[in-house]
């Protein structure tokens, strides 16, 4: 037959499909992008090049960096979102160290993650999150709502001492140190916090910059693996910053310095509240 011209229209552009089933959006034929194709492919930004490949997401020798500590009651209650409820006024800091994680690769994190109940079952809202890798910032922000922002942090053990920092800019807004493995803790407790439910207040915008969606996200860990867990000694130091206010918690007293080394999965979310509902 004769060959089609160079003017000829497109044939619809094939799709394979991913194994967990969502479509490679980045895998198009010449041609129009119809809008099927749109259906089929997209599930993340850009459309032909996601910041973020589709899960499940793998953490192998995950490594944690915990100082709980004592704050303001009054700051912190200024900062969590009903309908969950604080009691204590306690905050956990995290260092978190990934090394070989599925799809995001290498990074560290840091944060401050606050303990709440919702309808009486407790677990923890994750308030602050500073990251060094641009694909789970995106990934995190857009599947879960993790309020994460690009930092420098870092975790690393300096002779006896676990060492946690949080750069934000040239400014550092977070030192942790605890004695190195000092006194083991016992892995079924480690393990029961770990399996307790977070909470995240998920914030998508529309277009015309009001919220599209505004939602209260429930996730668990999952297939959790304690491989070592330890304390000792712990300080935390925060510092005033406009953009990394950490320090808007601030710490009144250390109550103790947590280190785990584990594997786990990051679970996908559900929703538990919507606001604008």
């Amino acid at each position: 037959g004769k060959p089609p011209s160079s003017s000829s229209p497109a044939s619809p552009a094939k799709v394979r499909r991913a194994p967990c089933g969502i479509a490679e959006p980045h895998r198009f034929d010449a041609g129009l992008v119809n809008i099927d194709d749109v259906k089929r492919n997209a599930f993340a930004m850009p459309l032909t090049s996601p910041a973020f490949p589709p899960g499940p997401y793998r953490f192998v020798n995950r490594e944690f960096l915990i100082v709980t500590y004592r704050t303001d009651p009054a700051a912190l209650r200024a900062v969590v979102p009903e309908p969950l409820q604080v009691g204590e006024p306690i905050v956990k800091y995290e260092f978190i160290r990934m090394p070989d994680s599925t799809g995001f690769g290498d990074y560290t994190e840091s944060g401050q993650v606050i303990p709440v109940t919702f309808e009486g079952h407790a677990g923890g809202y994750v308030h602050s999150m500073y990251l060094n890798d641009e694909a789970p910032i995106a990934g995190g922000r857009e599947i879960w709502g993790f309020p994460k922002k690009l930092a420098a942090p870092s975790l690393s053990v300096e002779i006896d001492t676990l060492l946690g920092t949080l750069d934000y800019g040239s400014v550092r807004v977070a030192t942790a140190t605890m004695g190195y493995k000092h006194h083991v803790l016992d892995p079924s407790a480690v393990l029961a916090a770990l399996l307790a439910p977070n909470y995240l207040l998920k914030i998508i915008p529309h277009v015309d910059g009001s919220a599209r969606i505004c939602e209260l996200v429930r996730y668990f860990l999952e297939d959790v693996t304690i491989k070592g867990a330890w304390t000792g000694p712990a300080a935390l130091e925060l510092a005033q910053h406009a953009l990394a206010p950490v320090a808007r918690l601030p710490v009144l007293e250390v109550i103790s310095g947590t280190h785990l080394i584990t594997d786990m999965t990051l679970g996908l979310g559900s929703v538990i509240h919507d606001y604008l509902a």
